[in-house]
């Protein structure tokens, strides 16, 4: 019964027979073509221009098609030009308009050129796939430069060429121009999967989430600051504050303010009134005497630094002791300050900062009335964000903890481990779970805290935060997070920070093969991929672990890593060839890309090609198609035998 209702349902769809055979047609066809390209990139940290121009050169994929489709006939300039063209359509044709004599010869050399280029990244593809990319103004004309084929070799010239003259005269050759360009951006990256860490650092994340809505096919794997702005996204004050701290102690306001229309005038006045004589001194942001933004205004930022930092230990303090289940009571601190003295461990340290106006020692976690209109103010302002609530939305709706995808298991940080390589136990909302099933409660916790309602609501909002700090949390696994410590006590022991597990052990390919079998993938076949952790290329360290078991990828995108890393990102790729890990050297800037053709250099560090091309039918997306033929083949039987009616 269940079997006739969902072929009732088909029928919908392909009424008859002969609408059945033809979608089984093109089915068996998809099947037949080479897989698309996969791309894989992690810890971006708002480093939207590296970010924005990895998509557009497709980490070097786009270059080696010019190569491909060009060879020795054109010079390394003529190529560089062609590549800068269809990265930055629209800046390098304003360009050209500046310098070149004869616009129409320059219209007609570059539109065959990338007409050439969008063949060799089409050829993959079905024509109903590539025309459903193709903008609705410039479909027709597209499609025939394309697939001109047909025509005998001088009338395919004199037809071509027609077509190239008729869009110069009719003054559409820009627009044209740019259509094949992004159908180019489109096609060379079919499926993005970002391994986590969007935000903070950087000041693009807002731009990066901006350009994610435009592209086709994409995933996030949520990393520990992304659940950090989700849960303030949200509406878990504690993780407000903390994005707020976070901005601030780092210089990145700009995707609070001009990102996402944050009013932060409200802190800045809370914080004069408060501290208005307090030099602040240990509050200062970071580099804040080379960064010529905060020239005049590193007082009023180290003075709201320090009005938020207070703020977020008082409502972390709340939070931790609501949930005692967390075993997270030493995150409450300010309780432990006696005579400007902090106790920890037995001992006793003198605190850096002793102007504590609006903590009282006889409740230390309540807000003031002044903290509490502010936090107010605050929300207020996230909330009624609209590009911030979109933001939210597509996090939510692409994104996940996990992801399985042609056998690659893809996470941000950790499973969590015990140090004999079992998986730890962890209790998450009521329920205790290791393995997979912590990693599929833990999703919908976080799921709970944006789509629930009620006391489960708050009750996940509330584990945000533990998903941030948390010992056995799969987006940070260390015992603890001491923000306090660093801010207020000498740097030593108090500042430790000690990894769980899983970032000893997961180098061991046994312990990968584990997880991997956990996770439901062939231990010989499968592949773990996830960042978290930057890759010290400089001392030696390499991002392919466990006998190629498991890929770290976060190679630094935001400059503020890099010095860590000595690069400035990793791409993995995986097409219908095989694998690919691609370094990254630092991206100078958009306007040198445009104007002189400077590219991001690479350098291929794994090239692991397939014997033999793989298929759409070899993918998880092949198994899909396969489940939808079985279903169409029984809906053909079904009006072929007459046990359903066509119409």
């Amino acid at each position: 019964m269940q079997d006739e209702r969902y072929l009732r349902l088909l029928s919908e769809k392909f009424p008859n027979a002969q609408s059945v055979i033809t979608e089984l047609v093109n089915l068996r066809a998809i099947l037949s073509l080479p897989k698309g390209t996969e791309h894989f990139v992690s810890d971006l940290h708002g480093a939207s221009s590296a970010f924005i121009h990895m998509i557009k050169n497709a980490s070097g994929v786009v270059r080696k098609k010019v190569d491909e489709v060009y060879g020795d006939t054109l010079s390394e300039d003529e190529k560089r030009a062609l590549c800068a063209l269809i990265y930055y359509p629209d800046e390098r044709i304003e360009y050209e308009k500046s310098v070149q004599a004869d616009m129409n010869e320059w219209y007609k050399l570059r539109l065959s050129q990338t007409v050439n280029v969008a063949r060799a990244v089409t050829i993959k593809y079905s024509r109903s796939k590539v025309h459903k990319l193709l903008p609705p103004d410039y479909a027709y004309i597209i499609k025939e430069l394309l697939h001109e084929s047909h025509l005998e070799q001088h009338d395919r010239n004199t037809y071509y060429h027609a077509i190239i003259d008729a869009i110069i005269e009719t003054g559409c050759a820009d627009r044209l121009l740019i259509a094949i360009c992004y159908l180019i951006h489109s096609l060379t990256i079919d499926t993005l999967h970002i391994v986590g860490d969007i935000f903070d650092r950087g000041s693009g994340a807002a731009k990066i989430m901006d350009v994610l809505s435009t592209v086709r096919d994409y995933d996030i794997q949520w990393g520990n600051h992304d659940i950090e702005w989700m849960g303030a996204m949200a509406g878990n004050m504690a993780l407000l504050a903390t994005v707020l701290r976070v901005s601030i102690r780092y210089a990145n306001i700009e995707t609070l303010e001009e990102g996402y229309g944050i009013n932060l005038l409200p802190l800045a006045n809370f914080a004069m009134t408060v501290y208005g004589d307090d030099p602040c001194t240990i509050w200062q942001t970071k580099d804040f005497e080379n960064n010529p933004r905060l020239t005049r205004s590193a007082q009023l930022m180290a003075k709201m630094h320090k009005a938020i930092s207070i703020i977020q230990f008082k409502l972390e303090g709340q939070t931790v002791l609501r949930h005692p289940e967390w075993h997270m009571d030493d995150r409450a601190v300010l309780h432990k300050i006696s005579n400007f003295k902090f106790q920890i461990s037995n001992c006793e340290y003198p605190l850096a900062d002793t102007n504590l106006p609006t903590i009282d020692p006889k409740d230390p976690y309540a807000l003031s009335q002044e903290e509490q209109d502010l936090m107010d103010q605050l929300w207020r302002s996230f909330r009624k964000s609209e590009k911030m609530q979109k933001h939210l939305r597509m996090l939510y709706e692409h994104g996940s903890l996990y992801l399985v995808r042609n056998g690659f298991l893809l996470y941000h940080a950790a499973i969590p481990l015990n140090a004999d390589g079992s998986f730890t136990e962890t209790e998450v909302c009521g329920q205790r779970v290791s393995g997979k099933a912590l990693m599929d409660r833990t999703d919908a916790i976080i799921r709970q805290a944006y789509y629930g309602t009620g006391k489960a609501k708050q009750d996940a909002l509330d584990y945000m935060l533990y998903l941030w700090e948390g010992a056995n949390s799969p987006l940070y696994n260390k015992d603890k997070m001491t923000t306090f410590e660093r801010y207020f006590l000498p740097k030593g022991p108090a500042w430790d920070e000690h990894k769980g597990a899983y970032f000893s052990l997961a180098d061991d390919e046994k312990i990968c093969e584990r997880i991997l079998t956990e996770f439901g993938l062939d231990p010989a076949t499968g592949r773990i991929v996830n960042g978290h952790v930057p890759v010290r290329t400089i001392q030696g360290e390499t991002p392919m672990r466990a006998n190629g078991k498991r890929f770290v990828i976060d190679g630094g995108f935001s400059k503020p890593y890099q010095e860590k890393t000595g690069i400035a990102g990793y791409t993995l790729i995986y097409n219908s060839h095989g694998i690919q890990l691609v370094e990254h050297e630092s991206f100078e800037s958009r306007v040198q890309a445009v104007l002189s053709g400077n590219d991001i250099q690479k350098q291929t560090l794994l090239q692991d090609f397939s014997k033999r091309r793989i298929r759409i039918k070899d993918t998880d997306k092949g198994k899909e198609l396969l489940d939808q033929i079985s279903s169409l083949e029984q809906l053909l039987q079904a009006y072929r035998s007459g046990s359903m009616r066509e119409h």
